[in-house]
């Protein structure tokens, strides 16, 4: 893997808040000499339907959706997993999510980031369809 493309919902703070978090971390070794690259669409744009006709837009709203140069598609909690797995410096702590043990933790650190965007201010819980803070998905 040399390269995620990370949809996020540009209208929430809080999503847009993670994406910068996100840009500015050293980046990890992608294993074959270089690092793995990041790329930030807006989740539902005109962009990301062109690069991405076949996912389903209105979910990559209320989920953050991580697309790798592979093809491979995370989604909730794995895709939190996978950004922070492309961290020098979290990359041990995206393993240790990933554990079976673990998962339960990563599950609900997304849960309340997910609860926390209806806080977010501006006109956001205006345009939530209902679905964004409930707990996880069922292919998750």
């Amino acid at each position: 893997m040399r390269e995620l493309t990370v949809l996020y919902d540009a209208g929430c703070p809080l999503c847009r808040r993670f994406a910068q978090w996100l840009a500015g971390q050293r980046p990890a070794p992608d294993g074959y000499g270089g690092v793995v690259r990041l790329r930030f669409v807006a989740a539902g744009s005109a962009n990301a339907r062109a690069l991405y006709p076949a996912l389903d837009h209105a979910a990559t709203l209320r989920d953050i959706t991580v697309v790798a140069d592979d093809g491979s598609v995370y989604v909730g909690d794995r895709a939190w997993i996978v950004c922070l797995w492309v961290t020098g410096e979290h990359r041990h702590t995206a393993v240790r999510l990933a554990s079976p043990a673990m998962r339960p933790v990563a599950r609900a650190m997304v849960q309340a980031a997910a609860g926390l965007r209806r806080f977010t201010g501006g006109d956001y819980a205006d345009r939530c369809d209902g679905r964004c803070d409930r707990e996880g998905r069922a292919d998750a």
